[in-house]
């Protein structure tokens, strides 16, 4: 993972802490360590919290899983996040989310959607992201669809990884070999 990390947390430079969490990254779900865990490495109980909020987010979530990570996909446009979008785009189209709609929300333009679930998860995402808030049609029929469980893990899912899209963009996180002339999003100048 490329990054601006100049302290760089691995197996041969880590505190026993450290070494703990890396360890049980590489040995679960994920088989490796790459994206925020680079940089959560570098607090260890903030990693192991925030890896296994993630790991319900990601592995257990009642919600179907196309309907997750069009929620991904969502906060990755939000905030410009290159490596969250370059990692779940793939996943999404192959959970079975449209080319189509991937690439509408990339482009930041309206999708058209053939799934009304989708349609829901994605109105509640950008109420949040663009209103701070849901309506209560909105809030009624995500409820009445997908059960309050499922909502409230739906804003679990837009919470975790938002945090992951701020430390990804925070530490300039590209995966290795990025071709940095065809990344997602147009880079800000910082």
């Amino acid at each position: 993972m490329e990054s601006r990390l100049q302290n760089k947390v691995d197996f041969e430079n880590c505190t026993d802490e450290q070494r703990e969490f890396l360890e049980e990254i590489a040995g679960g779900p994920r088989g490796s360590i790459g994206g925020p865990f680079v940089a959560w490495a570098q607090s260890p109980q903030l990693a192991s919290r925030a890896e296994r909020l993630g790991a319900f987010c990601r592995y257990h979530s009642t919600l179907e899983k196309k309907l997750s990570e069009l929620a991904i996909l969502s906060t990755a446009q939000f905030w410009r996040c290159q490596t969250e979008w370059i990692i779940h785009a793939p996943i999404a189209v192959a959970a079975g989310l449209d080319q189509a709609v991937v690439d509408s929300i990339r482009n930041g333009e309206p999708p058209s959607f053939q799934d009304a679930n989708e349609a829901i998860v994605f109105g509640v995402c950008e109420a949040l992201y663009q209103e701070k808030r849901v309506p209560i049609d909105l809030y009624d029929s995500a409820v009445s669809t997908f059960g309050e469980r499922a909502v409230v893990e739906l804003v679990g899912i837009l919470g975790y990884y938002a945090f992951v899209a701020m430390t990804l963009n925070t530490f300039a996180m590209l995966p290795e070999g990025t071709d940095r002339t065809a990344l997602p999003f147009a880079e800000p100048d910082v």
